[in-house]
């Protein structure tokens, strides 16, 4: 592994938090001065492909990143107005992923949720 890609796989490793590549990139640059930001979304790219990262897809085509750490499942609410992701655990699909198994005889290895909507500090007050 390159020095650079050890960057960003430290960075995103270290953080609990959903990351822009952007942010990746801030980051990273404190270990590696010279890294590019081509270089950061081609690793997530690598890191995506691995199953290494988990990809989260706002409405504005902005994507964050996080660490996909199997013994931390959980899924997504994402705000359409700010683009805020908050993490929600707790998963009551095991009754729809056996029917699809059976309907469909994939090999279903995982599978992320996302809701979309505004969170409460974009919602527009009902009484304005």
């Amino acid at each position: 592994m390159t020095p650079q890609r050890h960057a960003v796989l430290k960075v995103i490793a270290a953080s609990h938090d959903h990351l822009t590549p952007e942010a990746i990139y801030d980051k990273a640059r404190t270990s590696s001065p010279g890294i590019g930001l081509i270089t950061i979304y081609r690793t997530l790219s690598l890191l995506n492909d691995l199953n290494l990262v988990c990809r989260v897809h706002s409405p504005d085509g902005c994507r964050s990143y996080m660490m996909r750490r199997p013994t931390d499942h959980h899924h997504h609410l994402v705000c359409s107005g700010c683009g805020k992701v908050v993490d929600f655990a707790g998963c009551a699909l095991a009754d729809l992923e056996q029917r699809l198994l059976d309907e469909t005889r994939f090999d279903i290895n995982g599978h992320l949720l996302e809701f979309y909507g505004l969170c409460p500090d974009c919602r527009i007050p009902a009484s304005v």
